[in-house]
């Protein structure tokens, strides 16, 4: 299964990042679980500069923007093979 990680501090694009991932999830039926990543420390450790962030993994896919929901199941969909 894998692991999707929001990593932001709450703030609106970050939480449009959060709503956009779970649409997207859905739409293409990915058993996944998704969390959200708050503290800025463990943001960080990610190295991230910028928020709101995507990872899959533990790995950073996307930073400082907020995909669409088509962009997003492009994304996912390659990230679940």
């Amino acid at each position: 299964m894998k692991t999707i990680q929001v990593l932001g501090t709450g703030c609106p694009k970050c939480q449009k990042l959060a709503a956009n991932v779970n649409e997207a999830v859905k739409a293409i039926a990915l058993d996944c679980q998704v969390e959200k990543v708050q503290d800025i420390r463990q943001i960080a450790a990610f190295g991230v500069m910028m928020t709101p962030a995507l990872a899959v993994d533990g790995h950073v896919i996307v930073t400082g923007r907020v995909p669409s929901v088509d962009e997003l199941k492009q994304i996912l969909g390659d990230a679940g093979r």
